[in-house]
């Protein structure tokens, strides 16, 4: 089961200091992007993964094309795909050793979240950090 409980997406989140961005954006109409900026702002190291900017910059972060590339310990993976492609980015994150998964509002997939559980991760759907943060008073990290 995904976490719902405040308590333990409190813990995630305090836990967390890396988190990979699928789906970041370098276009400011872009929820992604805000919510980059946003959890830089709070300490977080925000990693973006695009293949359609990969080798750009983002918030003076390189834009990788995949999990595989980035090469560095991930806490969190942050889905800003739809539902369907979820399952990928899942299966990504399992192969990159992510300790979570993160997906967005509007990101429901019940069979992607079994299988990141299944493979000892633990799992958020259907939220946005940058709301629940400042909702569970999450202090900054670092």
């Amino acid at each position: 089961m995904p976490l719902t409980r405040d308590e333990d997406i409190k813990a995630l989140l305090e836990r967390t200091r890396t988190i990979a961005m699928i789906g970041a954006s370098d276009r400011p109409d872009r929820a992604s992007y805000g919510v980059m900026a946003y959890l830089q702002s709070r300490g977080y190291r925000v990693i973006p993964v695009n293949p359609t900017i990969t080798g750009e910059h983002v918030h003076g972060e390189f834009v990788f094309r995949d999990l595989s590339q980035i090469g560095e310990p991930i806490d969190m993976v942050d889905i800003f795909r739809n539902s369907e492609a979820a399952a990928t980015a899942v299966d990504e994150a399992i192969a990159a050793g992510a300790k979570s998964v993160w997906m967005q509002l509007g990101v429901v997939n019940d069979a992607a979240a079994a299988v990141a559980e299944a493979a000892g991760l633990e799992v958020v759907m259907d939220r946005c950090p940058k709301i629940e943060i400042p909702r569970l008073g999450v202090a900054a990290v670092g």
